[in-house]
């Protein structure tokens, strides 16, 4: 351990506004010994932050010792811990001051106080001495509060007791059994819980026989000594298997704790020692109770990973089948990321024996979900559950019949996320399940009228144009149209009502109107025969608008949104050939086909009339043109294209989906059954020659968790790794020829930035108050100030240093190292050092999201970072896959899509950072012909991301990357 991390143990805010005017040592002095209470306790405060910064105030020692030590006010007494904490005790050989024999003198008086806080407060900052000669003579002291009457002293007493054993085991040799007497007489739970984690680590033996004693009233004890009982069991079982028998039993009673934290600890354990199914079943009922009753969502994300991290395992999986429904109880928490990990992970599980009670559930939650609004996640969480029931059906076709009526209510609302998601289970479900296609033809056409979303509207007409059969469907969609466009022509309609004349209504329709007008100028009457009184606010009626009056095809229109025209002609010509072929009436054949014509002509001169808000654009033109060109002919071979090929496309389109659905699972089981296979081949494990650090069931997972909390498991894994060393992440900080050398390897622990720096004497001088100074820029933090070392010639030191990160940008640390020399006169020394760049790269992580979300987030996200290629790479393919491996981002287009060569490549990339923070990237590349085949490649990228910085960052390393890149 260095000594910059042996100073201080205790974290201070540093204010950011300090006083106008440094304190010097002389006004510190004068207000320590003359100053009354207050202006002793801030002095104080500033001699402790002035320590903290590096600052030298020997010459205060003797006087704080002498007003401040003896002093009563507890405040003071509460400041010098903390003050003689940070004190340095040693002089510069090592050698402890004599001054601290005075303040030795001192805490042997505290520990012998009446008031309990400064007993305990004391006991617990001898937890953090490092000098047996401090310690010695106050050992008779720290054993008579054992027997203190308050609890306060009595704990802390324990933990001084334990912290002294293990660093100096020769002044208190007897610690074990001496605990072991204070546990089995102690009734207070914090005391006991102390005792008990003393005796786990020091004397686990006498721990064990304690706990034989007490087995049996294990459900009585306080949550904080079940937890201590849960690791002991743990580290026991873990050591020597043939115990389990004896404590499992333990383990299984603390699963009924009050206590969560308990509950949640002895379930884990209890997986790790016993797989056999009723010990699976009981730790993940444990872990479903846990997950419905606690409120905190991030309790709920740790403990969903936990039931996955069994999902994983095959002869737990199928112990948890048993549970979908009960794990399916967590969709009552309103947060979204739970209920997708909670559907996620009931999909995952769901079998032939409960895939119904699954539907059915999804199906309450449908209609629990439409009538709840107002939330900002309802939509999300519908679009969640349309998906869930999608996959449903993929996996169980026989669920069709149920899921298809539910779902395709979900097409007339107008601002519904899951629409999209029911359109493309509706078009797969058409294809591929003939039984049903008559029903979703049907449930289509009596929603068509009422969709009013223009994706909806575009889909729905090509599925209706596509699979519409018979001729009675077939005049039934054509009558749907006419009433969806409106009355012929379009033009002269609109110019009449735009004129304020009123179109002619039908006999049928107005004798309809008149009744309702008589029956709203009818008083009520009630039953005793008075008039009921009426507000004039509840019979009026609302006049509708104009968008409202018109009919949905011809609103969409008159918005200008004749994208959807080119699906209608699409339709109609589709339907036209169709009707051709179904129906052997050559008048009835020249009717519908001449009406289609009307519709297109019609929607044609409305485009170009000037009335709607947008003109109609040139492909729309193009497209209404060549239908009605089709239509005209009515040719075989364009029977052939509209009626057969579109079907082949979609069919192929699906096969592709299937084949690469089938292989993700066909892998996700090969993993999960290499868990458990055992090959002939495999080399045998012994337990003696066993790793800790091998994966398996022996591993000590308290010890994986405190490892993974703070960094150091990472730096086991690159210490095995030799492709993954040290050296490759070393930066130079200075030249060889300066006074100080410096280089600092940067560790990158997710949240934060861990900089070991190693600093070189390279002079014959003693270096004192040698101080390294960092400062940051971007998104990042200094957490702590380094303490100044003192550097003998030719000596070197490691200096620590942690940075907070807070979002995936770049950034720069930067700073200098300053010193003194020892019998200099002249200012402090200055070293600058090299700029460390973090690379955004540590955090951002490849995933993948579908066509429709990245389009979504395409449209929503506003930073946006146009990259121009400037590399040396010919090949496309070779191109893309060097900006794949340098941003560590996933390439969502199918690799069947990027063959071949063409000239020309356009690819979406898709990435996630450790924040959550997602990453989208558009390659768009093309070889130039003309240039011959060696010429580089051209193009953009276009990155775009939710927060300016990622995408500005992202920028950057494509650009440093395409500069690195040699032929």
């Amino acid at each position: 351990m260095t000594s910059a991390e042996s100073i201080c143990h205790t974290l201070i805010n540093v204010p950011s506004v300090t006083d106008s005017e440094p304190s010097n040592e002389s006004q510190l002095k004068a207000d320590i010994e003359h100053g009354d209470i207050r202006t002793k306790t801030d002095a104080l405060k500033r001699v402790i932050l002035m320590t903290l910064n590096g600052e030298k105030l020997h010459g205060l020692l003797m006087t704080i010792i002498k007003y401040l030590l003896p002093s009563e006010d507890h405040t003071i007494k509460k400041l010098l811990l903390i003050f003689w904490e940070i004190w340095p005790k040693t002089d510069n050989d090592g050698k402890l001051r004599p001054e601290m024999i005075l303040v030795c003198d001192a805490y042997r008086k505290d520990l012998q106080h009446p008031n309990e806080f400064i007993r305990g407060s004391t006991l617990r900052f001898l937890c953090k001495l490092r000098q047996a000669e401090l310690l010695e003579p106050l050992m008779p002291a720290i054993r008579a509060c054992l027997e203190h009457r308050h609890s306060y002293v009595r704990r802390n007493a324990v933990l001084a007791i334990y912290t002294i054993f293990r660093k100096f085991e020769n002044l208190i040799p007897d610690a074990p059994e001496l605990i072991h007497e204070f546990l089995e007489g102690e009734k207070d739970a914090s005391c006991k819980r102390n005792a008990f984690m003393m005796l786990i680590h020091a004397d686990q033996e006498r721990a064990l026989d304690y706990l034989s004693t007490c087995i049996d009233q294990v459900n009585t004890f306080n949550d904080i000594l079940q937890l201590v009982i849960v690791e002991l069991v743990y580290k026991v079982c873990h050591a020597n298997p043939g115990e389990r028998a004896r404590f499992i039993r333990c383990i299984y009673n603390l699963l009924q704790s009050s206590s969560p934290a308990v509950r949640y600890e002895a379930a884990g354990t209890l997986v790790t020692l016993s797989s056999a199914p009723t010990a699976v079943r009981a730790a993940a009922q444990c872990y479903v109770e846990l997950i419905v009753k606690e409120a905190d969502n991030n309790v709920k994300l740790i403990v969903l990973d936990r039931l996955i991290e069994l999902r994983d395992h095959p002869s737990h999986e199928k112990v948890l089948q048993e549970l979908v429904m009960d794990i399916l109880r967590a969709l009552s928490s309103p947060d979204l990321e739970v209920r997708e990990k909670t559907l996620n992970l009931a999909l995952d599980l769901v079998s032939s024996r409960n895939v119904e009670d699954l539907v059915k559930f999804l199906e309450k939650e449908i209609s629990k979900s439409t009538s709840a609004q107002g939330h900002d996640d309802t939509d999300k969480y519908r679009q969640l559950l349309v998906r869930a029931m999608h996959q449903c059906t993929i996996k169980f076709p026989d669920t069709s019949s149920v899921v298809i009526p539910v779902l395709m209510e979900f097409l007339s609302d107008s601002n519904e996320l899951a629409a999209g998601d029911v359109l493309v289970f509706v078009r797969e479900a058409v294809q591929r399940y003939d039984q049903h296609k008559s029903l979703i033809l049907d449930k289509l056409l009596e929603v068509f009228s009422s969709i009013r979303n223009l994706k909806i509207m575009r889909g729905v007409l090509w599925i209706l144009g596509e699979y519409c059969d018979g001729i009675e469907r077939i005049l039934h969609f054509m009558d749907d149209v006419r009433k969806c466009v409106g009355e012929l022509p379009i033009v002269e309609n609109e110019l009449k009502l735009a004129a304020g004349e009123m179109p002619e209504e039908k006999p049928e329709e107005k004798s309809t109107n008149d009744k309702k007008k008589e029956k709203q100028k009818k008083q009520k009457v009630t039953e005793m025969g008075t008039y009921a009184t009426q507000s004039a606010l509840s019979v009026a009626v609302r006049p509708k608008s104009k968008d409202e009056q018109r009919p949905p095809l011809l609103n969409f229109f008159m918005n200008g949104d004749f994208s959807l025209s080119s699906s209608l002609a699409t339709a109609l010509t589709k339907l036209a050939l169709r009707f051709r072929e179904v129906c052997s009436d050559p008048r009835k054949q020249n009717s519908f086909n001449a009406q289609c014509m009307l519709i297109l002509s019609s929607v044609l001169h409305l485009g170009k009339s000037g009335l709607p808000t947008k003109s109609i654009t040139d492909d729309d033109e193009s497209r209404i043109t060549l239908c009605l060109k089709v239509l005209a002919d009515c040719l075989p071979l364009m029977t052939e294209i509209f009626n057969e090929r579109c079907r082949e496309s979609l069919s192929s389109l699906l096969a592709v989906r299937s084949a690469e659905e089938a292989q993700k699972q066909k892998a996700a089981a090969k993993n999960r059954s290499a868990l458990t296979s055992v090959q002939p081949d495999d080399p045998i494990k012994f337990l003696q020659l066993l790793e800790k650090t091998e994966s398996g069931t022996l591993e000590d997972q308290f010890e994986l968790s405190l490892s993974a909390a703070v960094g150091s498991a990472a730096q086991k894994k690159e210490a095995r790794d030799p492709l993954a060393s040290k050296l490759n992440k070393v930066t130079q900080l200075t030249g060889f020829s300066d006074p100080v050398y410096a280089e600092a390897y940067v560790h990158i622990n997710q949240y934060d930035i861990v900089l070991d720096v190693l600093v070189v004497n390279q002079t014959t001088d003693t270096l004192q108050n040698c101080t390294l100074e960092l400062a940051t820029l971007g998104d990042l933090k200094l957490v702590e100030k380094p303490s100044p070392l003192t550097l003998a010639p030719h000596d070197f030191a490691n200096i620590k240093a942690s940075v907070k990160v807070a979002s995936t940008e770049n950034g720069i640390i930067f700073g200098n190292i300053v010193y003194d020399v020892s019998g200099a006169g002249s200012d402090r020394n200055c070293v600058v050092l090299n700029d460390i760049h973090i690379d955004i790269m540590d955090y951002i992580t490849p995933a993948s999201c579908s066509d429709s979300e990245f389009r979504q987030m395409w449209a929503e996200f506003e930073w946006e970072n146009k990259v121009t290629v400037n590399t040396n790479l010919s090949s496309l393919n070779d191109f893309l896959s060097h900006i794949i491996t340098s941003t560590n981002m996933k390439c969502l287009t199918p690799e069947k899509v990027l063959g071949g060569d063409c000239g020309f490549l356009a690819a979406n990339l898709f990435a996630k950072s450790i924040f959550g923070e997602c990453a989208l990237a558009n390659v768009s590349i093309e070889k130039p012909s003309d240039k011959g085949p060696d010429h580089p490649v051209q193009g953009h990228i276009r990155i775009r991301a939710k927060s300016q910085g990622m995408a500005l960052s992202l920028g950057d390393k494509i650009n440093l990357t395409q500069k690195k890149t040699k032929k």
